[in-house]
């Protein structure tokens, strides 16, 4: 398999794993833990455009767009984030996130981001190095 569709098959495991992650968020009630107006409504909304965000992202990732890149890097960002806000809330007491599932979706969330963030970096100097 070649490294461009490896690093597509990335950027779909890693869209996956977050708006699966965005279920397990709807279960716990994640609008609540972080005091977000508007409950499941405004949870919807914001979820929809991600959603759109992400799709469009990996449109110009599979049309070998530069932007592309930069969206899968904004990707495994979102992904390091997810992981990193969750651990504290579940450090400081929270009981949201805690069931085993729960716990293994923000585990492969944060190795995927991270293999993605770096492979992703890899591939900008890349570019900018042979269009130098």
């Amino acid at each position: 398999m070649s490294l461009r569709k490896s690093y597509e098959l990335l950027y779909a495991l890693n869209f996956a794993l977050l708006f699966t992650h965005e279920i397990d968020s709807a279960y716990w009630q994640e609008w609540n833990l972080f005091g977000i107006p508007g409950g499941i409504q405004l949870f919807l909304l914001v979820n929809l455009g991600l959603f759109i965000v992400a799709i469009l992202g990996y449109s110009q990732l599979l049309r070998l767009k530069q932007s592309g890149c930069w969206f899968s890097f904004l990707l495994a960002i979102a992904g390091v984030f997810a992981f990193t806000i969750h651990t504290y809330f579940i450090l400081s007491g929270h009981s949201e996130f805690t069931l085993l599932g729960s716990e293994l979706l923000l585990g492969l969330i944060l190795l995927v981001s991270l293999i993605q963030a770096i492979l992703t970096v890899k591939i900008l100097l890349n570019k900018n190095s042979s269009a130098a």
